[in-house]
């Protein structure tokens, strides 16, 4: 389980094929906090980690996980958002997130608006994937409220200390993000859809 709140970017330093599997190897300040089994979110995507060393650690992605998620457009040298497992017991200061990755969406426009960034993206239509204004979305593993709900887009305002903090500052035209619809919000859509 998750928040939401990225604590620090890390950097791919090797990616490895391993039949269906991918081995990702990061660099990161929080390495040394890290344990084998423990479980960290990338990119919202909740992995586990299987080994540790110096400031790297390792984690692997299942196929259908890199079926699901952007994991696959990685490259040596790409920047990660990380959070580990929330501790229960502290303040949720995102929203609740499990770091499972509902579907992809692709970034559609980008907007500088006087010290503040918004950003729209668009994803394939599907019943259970819904937002609604105000509401909580999570893109690469950030919660976000949503400003702009429409059907199978949303935009979100973007603050200059998530900007410099996460990878917004990389996003372009055409980025690809991991989306985390707000689990409450499917639950509904489930309900509302079976009593129809």
């Amino acid at each position: 389980m998750f928040t939401g709140i990225i604590e620090t970017l890390g950097k791919i330093t090797r990616l490895k094929k391993d039949g269906g599997n991918l081995h990702l190897t990061i660099s990161s300040k929080l390495t040394p906090e890290l344990k084998v089994d423990q479980s960290v979110a990338h990119n919202g995507v909740c992995l586990t980690v299987v080994d540790t060393n110096n400031d790297q650690y390792t984690v692997t992605a299942v196929e259908e996980t890199l079926l699901k998620t952007t994991l696959n457009d990685l490259k040596e040298g790409s920047l990660v958002n990380l959070e580990r497992a929330m501790i229960l017991g502290s303040r949720l200061d995102g929203h609740i997130v499990q770091g499972h990755v509902d579907t992809t969406a692709t970034c559609t426009h980008i907007e500088q608006k006087d010290g503040s960034w918004y950003f729209t993206f668009t994803y394939a239509p599907q019943q259970q994937h819904i937002t609604i204004e105000k509401g909580s979305i999570t893109v690469d593993g950030v919660s976000l409220t949503v400003v702009n709900s429409q059907q199978h887009s949303f935009s979100v305002a973007i603050i200059p200390y998530t900007y410099e903090h996460t990878r917004f500052k990389e996003y372009a035209k055409g980025s690809r993000v991991n989306l985390e619809f707000d689990v409450i919000g499917k639950y509904v859509a489930k309900l509302v859809a079976n009593s129809q």
